[in-house]
């Protein structure tokens, strides 16, 4: 099978719709079937797809996994919303809202289950390694995720702690969707290691490119609320650098904007500072930063040039992304 694009992503969202979750109870199974119906762009089983491509012909052979990815992807944007009290998910009421908090639970705990079914489809002879490289991914994203909620008690973050918890909750798991891929076509260790490099540098980028979005995008295009991240004080690298950077009045307003409870005000205010300071643009530079670093990293795999081409585009592709 040819690897286009457009193709392959209609084979994740077809293989997707017809794979069986199970059906009884159905307050069990509905809330699965109804989070994989949101979409999104499917990054993870795509770069999955994408990297075994590069190695060779058949790259069909890993859908089962890529498909592990997503489902693993999904379940823990099922808890996430919890923690976050997230009303919105891709502009539709997040599961918890839909039905309730322990109901989203349980169902994100068998898609947790479920991914280890679709991993288990994997070759004999790579599936030892894949478990570990998956257990060892769903460990940091977890780590992340603490680290997140730890942030949120804790009045300073600097730089360098958020790059860090942001690759553990987010870059990983690019990272593993490509090495998964890498590792399942035979590619070379040094391959594998070097795309999965790849991975975590993209969703570095890609993730310093979701907290611009969140302030600076449209709702309609991103799919959720705008402003979210400034309303919950959540430290993201537009936060950390508007502290870092501004004068003693402005972080005093700041201080004094994070703590007031009129959230309309609080986003319009801070996002004006944030443009005051020039935020955005060092966001943005740090973001290319990253994706150019993924950019090298698969420049120096060893597969055709055609090939890696078409990934390439795909990764050009997030950067200029408008949700």
């Amino acid at each position: 099978m040819i690897f286009e694009r457009k193709k392959t992503l209609e084979l994740i969202n077809s293989s997707l719709e017809e794979y069986k979750f199970g059906n009884d109870p159905k307050e069990l199974y509905e809330p699965i079937k109804y989070i994989l119906s949101l979409g999104g762009k499917r990054l993870r089983p795509f770069l999955t797809l994408a990297a075994a491509n590069l190695f060779t012909d058949d790259y069909t052979r890993a859908l089962k996994p890529a498909l592990a990815v997503e489902v693993f992807h999904n379940f823990t944007l099922m808890h996430d919303d919890i923690m976050d009290k997230a009303p919105i998910r891709r502009n539709k009421p997040t599961v918890h809202e839909k039905w309730n908090s322990n109901i989203a639970i349980l169902s994100g705990d068998v898609m947790f289950v479920k991914a280890y079914d679709l991993l288990l489809e994997a070759d004999k002879e790579h599936l030892p390694e894949a478990i570990r490289l998956f257990n060892k991914c769903a460990a940091e994203v977890c780590e992340g995720q603490q680290h997140d909620m730890n942030f949120e008690s804790r009045e300073m973050v600097s730089e360098e702690e958020y790059l860090h918890m942001i690759k553990l909750k987010t870059a990983v798991l690019l990272g593993f969707s490509l090495r998964l891929g890498a590792l399942l076509s035979g590619a070379s260790k040094k391959d594998a290691e070097l795309l999965e490099e790849a991975g975590i540098n993209i969703g570095l980028g890609f993730q310093l490119k979701d907290d611009l979005l969140d302030v600076f995008g449209e709702q309609n295009k991103v799919g959720k609320k705008t402003g979210g991240d400034i309303a919950a004080n959540k430290k993201t690298f537009l936060l950390i650098k508007a502290l870092e950077l501004a004068n003693k009045d402005q972080k005093q307003n700041l201080i004094n904007l994070l703590a007031s409870s009129n959230e309309e005000e609080k986003i319009k205010k801070v996002t004006a500072l944030y443009n005051e300071l020039q935020i955005e643009k060092l966001a943005e530079k740090k973001a290319e930063q990253h994706f150019s670093k993924g950019l090298q990293n698969l420049k120096a795999v060893d597969a055709p040039i055609y090939k890696k081409n078409m990934l390439k585009d795909f990764i050009l592709s997030l950067m200029k992304r408008e949700n």
